[in-house]
């Protein structure tokens, strides 16, 4: 069997248009879940919650008693409401919503670490291939709404990368010495900023190694999306295959391009690195 170049010429361009729609799923996507992981992993650091018997019996009650307020909205919204206007009907829902907030606002910031800690078990012990099947396929069965393959897998891989992101972050933040913090405290100054000014600096710079390292498994990850038909590059590779039946030079080829991007991800870091450190 010989090697032809021509196969490859002739596939070049579905290549390229695979190879942009898996930049635009891997960028997206990261961008997604580094505002996720950035936000889970401040609140999970700074907001301590241990994942204990006794929490998650809690979580069970609170979300057991606010299926029951649910399904008594809408029984009352089926039944003795129904001849209530919507908008009064809406804004009495906010009314109860923003008095339950304001009754237990101090609660919020523990909810919060709590839910951060459990998406972020979850999304870690699941497969990428089951959460964007579940998001493609069951989601629209529980909720109502179709979305096309793009959006899933730009979706899922928020989700996913969002979870590994906020450990990352979570990491970084604790790296940093605690004395800073109580450095910034002693100035005066409030939280946001010690951690933007202060904290953030430094643990962005130990966060860069790992940051990259999921930039490239994220972009490998999309790969995975072939599942639901989007057309990537690997499932382009595949389709050109069908067609021609030339494996060995389409597959090279794609290990060739991806090769290519992963290693301009790697450049990039160590540029990012070499500009950041400290000397």
């Amino acid at each position: 069997m010989t090697f032809e170049w021509s196969a490859i010429w002739a596939a070049w361009p579905d290549l390229m248009a695979g190879s942009w729609m898996t930049i635009q799923i891997t960028l997206l996507g990261l961008i997604g879940g580094t505002i996720i992981g950035a936000l889970s992993g401040i609140v999970v650091t700074y907001v301590p919650v241990p994942v204990t018997r006794r929490t998650l019996a809690w979580s069970v009650v609170v979300l057991a008693a606010a299926a029951i307020l649910l399904r008594l909205a809408a029984w009352l919204d089926a039944g003795p409401l129904s001849g209530v206007p919507d908008g009064v009907w809406w804004a009495l829902r906010l009314a109860v919503l923003v008095l339950l907030a304001w009754r237990f606002l101090s609660w919020i910031p523990l909810v919060l670490s709590f839910l951060a800690q459990v998406y972020i078990l979850v999304i870690r012990g699941t497969p990428i291939v089951v959460q964007v099947m579940f998001i493609y396929f069951a989601l629209p069965l529980l909720v109502s709404l179709r979305i096309d393959g793009f959006t899933a897998a730009t979706v899922t891989l928020m989700i996913n990368s969002g979870a590994y992101i906020a450990e990352i972050v979570r990491a970084g933040l604790l790296s940093v010495p605690k004395g800073l913090y109580e450095a910034g405290q002693a100035m005066g100054l409030p939280f946001h900023k010690i951690l933007a000014r202060i904290i953030g600096p430094v643990a962005l710079r130990r966060m860069i190694p790992t940051m990259g390292n999921q930039c490239i498994i994220s972009l490998k990850d999309s790969s995975l999306f072939i599942v639901i038909g989007v057309a990537e590059l690997t499932r382009q590779g595949q389709e050109i295959i069908a067609g021609n039946f030339r494996a060995v030079e389409i597959w090279g080829a794609v290990a060739v391009i991806y090769l290519v991007m992963t290693g301009c991800i790697a450049l990039a870091l160590k540029y990012i690195e070499h500009r950041t450190r400290i000397v």
